[in-house]
């Protein structure tokens, strides 16, 4: 079985675009659809045919592009079940559990509700991939724009449980100003200094910040790290719940 080939390409102001390719079935899924004139022009630079949407959510800069992706190709939409309702013209319905395929390639349907209630995120186990919308960042994670802390955190520790191998392709290049936070919550942490330092080298060389993997953010990502004692003792909240924690990093986020 062929490897899977992945293009990734920005999209509007800071989204990135994504093509996923199975070279042996010729199949080609696009995660999420931000600019359906940039996705479709790459997928011609490659030579690639879009068989399939896969969205994540149904924000307008994930799923504003699907159907004229879909006229231009015919391309099946795979999509939340919970947002069927908000996001267009979706053919496949997922949940939680579910598995979607690209030729011989299998991934794990994810539900990971905070950023919104609907949120998935699409996880590839033998290739070490995933796919996760804006429910985890570079240095971030998604604002509740309708869920709970608690569902988020729930989210978040399900990708956490990813090996630390696995590359995480997340939606938006927000890793400068995300580690400019991280750092104001979690100042001593060398590998996060570490990480802010390359962040800075590389957008100041104009090069993505994505993917990142599951044990860089597990060592630097403050949103990972409610549990960690010098973050409780800078927030002053050394004995209370992880959750409580969490939930009070990403209000400092909301007013950073």
């Amino acid at each position: 079985m062929s490897e899977l080939l992945i293009r990734q390409f920005p999209c509007l102001s800071d989204n990135y675009g994504f093509l996923v390719h199975d070279p042996d079935s010729g199949e080609t899924a696009t995660i999420d659809t931000p600019d359906p004139a940039v996705i479709l022009a790459e997928a011609e630079a490659a030579g690639w045919r879009i068989t399939q949407i896969w969205n994540t959510h149904h924000h307008y800069d994930h799923a504003g592009g699907n159907d004229a992706i879909q006229a231009a190709t015919g391309a099946r939409i795979v999509g939340p079940r919970y947002d069927t309702h908000r996001i267009p013209s979706i053919t496949d319905p997922v949940e939680d559990g579910d598995v979607v395929t690209l030729g011989a390639h299998k991934a794990d349907v994810l539900y990971t509700p905070g950023h919104t209630l609907g949120h998935v995120c699409y996880h590839f186990a033998a290739e070490k991939l995933a796919f996760v919308g804006d429910t985890l960042f570079a240095l971030g994670c998604g604002r509740l724009f309708e869920g709970t802390p608690a569902q988020m955190w729930h989210s978040l520790s399900r990708l956490a449980e990813m090996p630390d191998e696995t590359r995480i392709y997340c939606a938006h290049e927000y890793t400068a100003a995300n580690a400019r936070f991280a750092l104001s919550v979690d100042p001593d942490n060398s590998e996060l200094q570490a990480y802010a330092t390359m962040v800075d080298a590389e957008r100041a060389r104009g090069e993505a910040t994505v993917p990142t993997s599951i044990g860089a953010e597990k060592s630097a990502n403050p949103f990972l790290r409610p549990d960690d004692p010098a973050i409780r003792a800078r927030l002053d909240m050394a004995a209370a719940a992880t959750e409580d924690v969490f939930a009070e990093i990403r209000r400092r986020k909301d007013q950073f």
